[in-house]
């Protein structure tokens, strides 16, 4: 399935673990060659401070199902 990284940071990212609201994907890494290497998260309790410690990341093995309102992931550190 093709996708906009627009559409992808409209969707909520939801731990598979507990379902907890983890945030929104705000930005990604690519590398030279054009993979995305890890998305950028910044946490939803941070949304309204724009803090920089309330991101992390995740990989493209982490997310195990990207749905119509939400993004499944697993292996949250």
């Amino acid at each position: 399935m093709k996708m906009n990284l627009s559409e992808l940071q409209r969707k909520d990212i939801i731990n598979m673990e507990n379902g907890k609201r983890l945030g929104r994907i705000i930005d990604a890494e690519i590398n030279e060659k054009g993979t995305i290497e890890f998305f950028v998260v910044m946490d939803h309790k941070f949304w309204r401070f724009w803090k920089s410690n309330g991101e992390f990341n995740i990989t493209i093995n982490q997310i195990k199902k990207i749905g119509t309102d939400v993004i499944l992931v697993d292996q949250i550190i």
